[in-house]
Parts: C-alpha cells; structure tokens; sequence
C-alpha cells in the first residue's frame, strides 16, 4: 500500500516541533519576561513583543474564535454520541468522527502537557493573574487551527450542498489565519509560541487528513462491494 505523503510529511513537521522546541529553551535564553521569567530567543522575541505591544482588540477576538472552534469540536461529539447511542457499536460509529475524537484528545493532552513542562512564559501577566503563565505552544493557536481545519474534512459527509461546504470550509481556514496573526497582534505569546503552535497544528491536521482520505477511500470500496451484491 502506498504511504500518503501527508503523513510523512506530517510527520517531519511533528520532529521540526521537537526541535524547534529545544532551540526555543537553549538559543539565546536572556530573562526578558515579566518576573524576569528567561525566554529562548530573547532578542527577536523581544525585537517583535515590542513591535506590536499587548492589543485587546485581538486577544478577545481570538478568545471568541476558540470558543467557536470548541463549539464545533462539540458539535461533531454530539453526533457521535448520537450514532453511538442509535446504531448501539463504537464501530459502526463514523470512522471520521473517531479520528477526530482521538485528534482532539491530543490536543487536550498536549495542552495540559505544556501547561505543566514550562517552555516559555507569557510576555505579560494577564490582569486576572499575579504569576506569569506558561504560553509554549500557543494553545489558541493549536486549538483553534487544529479542531477549525478538520471541519472541512468532516462537514462534507453531513452537508450535502457543496457550495455550502465550500463556504464553510473557507470561513474555518479564514479563522485560522486571524488567529496565527491575531494571536501574534495581540502580544499575549511570543513570537516562538506562534511558530510552535503552527508546527505542531500542520503536523496533526496532515495527519489527519491521510486518515480522512484513507477513510473515504475505504468506505467508496465497501460501497461498491455493497452495489454489485
């Protein structure tokens, strides 16, 4: 069988992320953060949080963006739940839905992962906090474009309009481009953050997009099987 090049690709993507993260902790660590918490990378870090200074206006817009993409993970939940509860099988449960569930889990795991294994701490103390908080990867960033860029792969099996699921799909890639910029404007993380928080979100969306094609060419087949029986 013919690997798809997505997930080799995903996968380079995923060791990049490794590495990326150990510079981010080793090159050219200075105690530039609030507290003088040390950040990797001080002087472009430093160089661009001063650039674009802390912004509101897009940390709360990217704030409403990931309660958006939560919403849409929860939507998907809630038709698994439902296929789960009708057709009584975890696995005759929408293969998809269940990649995006395990997709999601990592998501969570990582994200509770770099809250406690600190790799770099915000520019800025939040107004609702006294300490600084751990912001490597941006988690919006993971969050909102990885749960935002498996909707078009998802969607197109329930919405049957096409050019909805185009217009759809275009809002979610949209989004995530606000919230890459957005959350670099807002001067809430670091500009590695952003950078890690894109490499890693590539990684797991090429992944799953090999699993979704997989998937679709796995069901065509036992479509066809079903016709000519």
């Amino acid at each position: 069988m013919k690997i798809d090049k997505k997930y080799i690709t995903g996968l380079a993507l995923f060791v990049l992320f490794i590495i990326w993260t150990i510079l981010v902790k080793v090159v050219d660590v200075a105690p530039i953060g609030p507290q003088n918490t040390e950040v990797g990378f001080s002087t472009i870090n430093g160089a661009i949080h001063e650039l674009f200074g802390l912004n509101m206006f897009w940390y709360k817009l990217t704030m409403a963006f990931g309660i958006l993409a939560i919403a849409c993970a929860g939507v998907f939940a809630v038709i698994g739940l439902v296929q789960l509860i009708q057709r009584k099988s975890l696995n005759k449960v929408d293969h998809k839905l269940i990649a995006a569930g395990v997709l999601y889990l990592l998501i969570i795991i990582l994200y509770v992962l770099f809250e406690k294994l600190v790799i770099n701490y915000r520019p800025v103390i939040m107004p609702d906090n006294t300490v600084p908080e751990a912001s490597y990867p941006s988690s919006h960033v993971m969050v909102i474009c990885v749960i935002l860029g498996s909707v078009p792969y998802l969607i197109k099996d329930y919405l049957r309009n096409a050019d909805l699921t185009r217009i759809v799909s275009i809002v979610c890639y949209v989004i995530m481009g606000l919230t890459v910029i957005g959350r670099l404007l807002s001067g809430v993380h670091w500009f590695t953050d952003i950078i890690g928080g894109v490499l890693i979100s590539a990684s797991f969306l090429l992944i799953f997009a090999a699993v979704s094609h997989r998937l679709d060419v796995l069901k065509r087949r036992r479509n066809r099987r079903r016709h000519k029986a």
